[in-house]
């Protein structure tokens, strides 16, 4: 069979005789809600599953459940024998129209096997129905190579499924120097521990794998995550507690607005923090966006210009101050008379540098030892901008990601955490957006990420609330 992921969301049509595995390997991947079954459908407008009477409206419904599902962007599975050429070119015809992947898949199952299971079916086809069904089988793969299927894959008997491959040995648990799955967490839903509830979700993280844990670094909480009134810690007090824990885990804010502190007292709280972690801090660091904070907390907020100018000027100064020596230091941006700043970092903290526009793309490029993307629809257009800067700049420049998945254990899990959360978008149109599916299928988005040259993935689950939940993303922290 092949070894290319079936996409999703797809029009995924089953192709086999009877008796070759089609609906036990459709329900061992895919929701109730995304597999039409002919067989079931004579059940609801005929007298039972196997009322032949009942096939004409059974294929009517069906029809128009397929339609309809792919007309919104959904999974649908055809759970039919699908030897029909007639009926496959018009299931091709609803992916087309409905802009999903078309694929088949084909079961290339023994005709000893079939007949066996057939056999052992209360109502089995009858032999001579079941020996045409097998010679048409024969001939179809064929046929499929001429009718433009997006995706042919072939399953032969009981192999193991075509999505959701387990991570190869090379990368599976193993974190190695230049790729890393972070825990971010952005949602504090702590009740009445809140020192506990950290603790637990950081001890939870290590356990689960993950290279480090970010947390995000603001003084109210956005829109896009929760409430303004939920609680949110200020990060480097809560990074603080979290170091003495005694974990693995590489600690930092992602990403802590230069509006918020001086890049000299951004300097003195990351070093002190690499200190007492024993060497694991990071600073993901940013202009900042989000003025109703900064209002709030009786901050200044100048216009993006300003600070973009600060950004730049911040993560100069905090070189500065991380360098040897205590002699005076003349740079670009910054003056300083003396450059007397210990503790000094345990190790070399990476600085991450956030942003979307040009000139932030450009700064990362320039200065940063990273630049963190969001993998939103614009990645690959805002990847390309930034590339283009580093190349210009020559400078070895690492690519982080900042990816804020739905997950859920299983595909019934997903959707439901999609319908939860979707409000008045399309479920198909939220799930896409929000890169909606399971831990092992989120693992595999991200060996393509890594593939592409990215090193490190922040993930920021949207509903993660307990250690179980971290402890469910193992699949994920694993990825690296």
């Amino acid at each position: 069979m092949t070894t290319q992921p079936i996409p999703d969301p797809a029009l995924v049509v089953l192709v086999g005789a009877s008796g070759a595995g089609k609906s036990v390997w459709a329900r061992a991947r895919y929701r109730a809600q995304e597999i039409v079954s002919s067989d079931d459908l004579r059940g609801v407008v005929g007298s039972g599953r196997h009322d032949l009477d009942a096939t004409d409206d059974a294929f009517a419904l069906l029809d128009r459940i397929v339609a309809a599902r792919a007309g919104r962007g959904l999974t649908v599975v055809v759970d039919t024998l699908g030897l029909d050429a007639e009926r496959r070119r018009g299931y091709l015809a609803v992916a087309r129209d409905a802009g999903l992947p078309a694929v088949a898949v084909v079961f290339d199952t023994p005709a000893e096997l079939c007949r066996a299971r057939n056999a052992a079916r209360d109502r089995p086809v009858p032999a001579p129905a079941l020996v045409g069904q097998l010679r048409r089988a024969s001939q179809v793969g064929a046929e499929l190579d001429g009718e433009g299927w997006d995706l042919v894959v072939t399953i032969r008997d009981d192999a193991p499924p075509a999505e959701a491959a387990a991570p190869s040995p090379a990368t599976a648990g193993a974190e190695t120097s230049d790729r890393r799955v972070i825990l971010q967490v952005s949602r504090f839903p702590w009740g009445n521990d809140p020192a506990g509830w950290l603790k637990e979700i950081a001890l939870a993280a290590d356990e689960a794998g993950f290279a480090g844990l970010a947390l995000m670094d603001h003084l109210i909480q956005i829109p896009q995550v929760g409430r303004a009134w939920d609680p949110i810690p200020e990060s480097f007090t809560t990074l603080g507690m979290l170091a003495g824990l005694g974990t693995g885990l590489r600690l930092g804010p992602l990403c802590t607005p230069v509006t918020f502190r001086p890049g000299g007292i951004i300097a003195k709280a990351v070093a002190t923090l690499d200190v007492l972690s024993g060497g694991r801090a990071f600073v993901g660091i940013g202009a900042g966006w989000f003025a109703r904070e900064h209002d709030v907390h009786g901050l200044a907020f100048p216009g993006p210009k300003e600070r973009l100018d600060e950004l730049e000027r911040a993560v100069e100064l905090i070189r500065a101050l991380w360098a040897s020596g205590t002699k005076a230091y003349s740079g670009t941006r910054v003056e300083l008379p003396e450059t007397t700043s210990y503790p000094r970092p345990a190790g070399r903290p990476e600085i991450i540098v956030g942003g979307s526009g040009d000139r932030s793309l450009r700064i990362a490029a320039e200065l940063g030892d990273a630049c963190n993307l969001r993998t939103d629809d614009g990645f690959d257009e805002r990847l390309a901008v930034f590339e283009k800067h580093r190349d210009r700049t020559g400078r070895d420049v690492a690519v982080t990601v900042l990816d804020l998945p739905i997950v859920g254990r299983d595909r019934d899990d997903v959707w439901r955490r999609v319908e939860q959360a979707r409000g008045n978008a399309t479920a198909a149109a939220y799930a896409r957006k929000h890169h909606a599916a399971t831990p092992e299928q989120t693992a595999e988005r991200y060996h393509e990420l890594f593939a592409r040259g990215v090193g490190t993935i922040f993930v920021a689950v949207q509903d993660l609330a307990s250690p179980d939940d971290v402890r469910a993303l193992a699949p994920i922290a694993a990825a690296s």
